[in-house]
């Protein structure tokens, strides 16, 4: 019997494609969370490339080096210009410990696996002891009074934001599929200079020269066993996370996944509306960055800040979306990897940052305006 070339061509391809599928599937799984799968695992369009830097944006570089030079401490500096992708920097390629600035990328990811079909933010969610983690967690207060607490995803993202709340972070994680997932959102978004890292649980007992238990997450008894490391361990611990940090990441690279954030490039409007909004209502770092916005701005924020050692702080740091009266966009970071100076050098120091970026915008906006003048008058 004979039979059509395109016939057999064509059963050729469908059971290529079956083939391709079977390989490339999970067993048991639905062909919906297949596709859900393969759409979340594809990388997103390549960002556009940096313009070269004009003279105005040359000298607000020339300041945010001078504030690094001057400042005691191993500091980066960075602003990216949403609406160009400009950036101006001061060691601004060096990877800096994260700390709670890593928590944006969690709260990212679990909204770009709602934007896909993957998540309801109203989904409901239970956290009971083992659940709790170490350092600054609010709900904790919640868990022991009454035995659990029952909220949602939502509220886990608000918590972990805009409280820092690493309990709410940890199992916000975990619900998006780990620090794998995190990870992955950031290389599909083409988010260089940024890696994620892991739990709160994990890295800060690695920083202190410990291996996590879940009794450290009751009253003090984390401070109690980091009390009881040898001096000599914690301090390799200590100094191995700021060689190497596993949450590292560039200010270049954050800011400009900032800008692309406020683009609306990384996720959908409504989600990128909801994560900025919660930004603006960031209850930590008020003498930050955020201490510096002028009269008739608003700035959305995320800080991070790391363990002490021997006198030295690691990883005290504050970046975050600041907008003009006008809606221009700017991503700012500040990442101090370590120092020893005080909290108010810190801070005086970010809140320069922000007033220079606020100048240099002012005099931007009056050399246009004067430029618009002149051409209507000739």
């Amino acid at each position: 019997m004979n039979r059509s070339p395109i016939l057999i061509l064509t059963v050729l391809i469908v059971g290529a494609f079956l083939v391709l599928a079977t390989i490339a599937s999970t067993p048991g799984e639905s062909a919906e969370d297949f596709h859900k799968r393969v759409t979340l695992a594809e990388q997103k369009p390549t960002p556009p490339p940096e313009p070269e830097l004009t003279e105005a944006q040359l000298a607000l570089q020339e300041q945010l080096r001078d504030l690094g030079e001057n400042f005691s401490g191993d500091v980066g500096i960075a602003v990216t210009e949403a609406d160009t992708l400009a950036t101006m920097s001061y060691t601004g390629k060096k990877r800096f410990p994260q700390q709670s600035v890593s928590k944006l990328w969690v709260s990212l990811t679990a909204l770009d696996l709602a934007d896909n079909g993957g998540l309801e933010l109203s989904e409901p969610v239970t956290l009971r002891a083992e659940d709790l983690t170490v350092f600054h967690q609010p709900i904790r207060n919640i868990v022991r009074a009454r035995g659990s607490f029952a909220t949602d995803y939502a509220d886990l993202i608000d918590r972990a934001i805009t409280q820092s709340d690493n309990t709410a972070n940890d199992r916000l994680l975990r619900r998006v599929g780990g620090p794998s997932a995190v990870e992955g959102f950031l290389r599909r978004n083409q988010l260089g200079g940024v890696q994620f890292g892991t739990d709160e649980r994990t890295k800060q007992s690695a920083i202190a020269g410990l291996k996590w238990k879940q009794a450290y997450s009751i009253d003090n008894a984390f401070y109690e066993a980091r009390n009881l490391v040898d001096e000599e361990d914690r301090r390799r611990a200590f100094e191995a996370y700021l060689a190497d940090p596993i949450d590292g990441a560039s200010p270049e690279g954050i800011t400009r996944a900032l800008a692309r954030l406020a683009r609306g490039d990384l996720l959908s409007e409504n989600s990128t509306d909801l994560i900025i909004s919660t930004m603006q209502r960031t209850r930590s770092g008020p003498r930050r960055l955020k201490g510096g916005v002028p009269a008739g701005w608003t700035i959305a924020h995320k800080t991070g800040t790391g363990q002490f050692f021997d006198g030295v702080q690691s990883g005290y740091n504050d970046i975050g979306i600041l907008t003009s009266p006008d809606g221009t966009n700017y991503a700012l970071a500040v990442m101090i990897g370590s120092t020893r100076a005080s909290y108010a050098a810190r801070m005086e120091m970010m809140q320069k940052v922000t007033r220079s970026v606020a100048r240099y915008h002012d005099r931007r906006t009056a050399e246009v305006t004067a430029e618009t003048d002149s051409q209507s008058t000739s």
